[in-house]
């Protein structure tokens, strides 16, 4: 099995967190994190690490908002999308 080495220059504020199976996740003092690299299956299924499914309690069974942009795609639990969107509407989405 062919290893692959990453090599990340990280900015100062980052702490690094190695967990089981050589895991790594980074974070930032603002509360972002970088947990590490996924592969899209032949069905374009991902695994979530699980150190992010901790993070953000995603549990099996959960529905996640797929959102994205010209730099990318991003993943949130549609509870805390709808609170997101809640809030910006003034309450009128419910």
């Amino acid at each position: 099995m062919r290893q692959e080495k990453i090599i990340v220059l990280l900015p100062q504020n980052m702490k690094i967190h190695t967990h089981h199976k050589n895991q790594i996740t980074m974070e930032a003092h603002d509360g972002k994190f970088i947990f590490g690299v996924v592969k899209v299956g032949e069905r374009g299924q991902i695994v979530i690490p699980k150190e992010a499914r901790e993070q953000y309690d995603i549990k099996a069974g959960d529905s996640l908002m797929v959102l994205g942009d010209q730099k990318g795609i991003a993943m949130l639990k549609t509870e805390v999308f709808q609170a997101i969107l809640d809030q910006a509407m003034g309450g009128l989405t419910k």
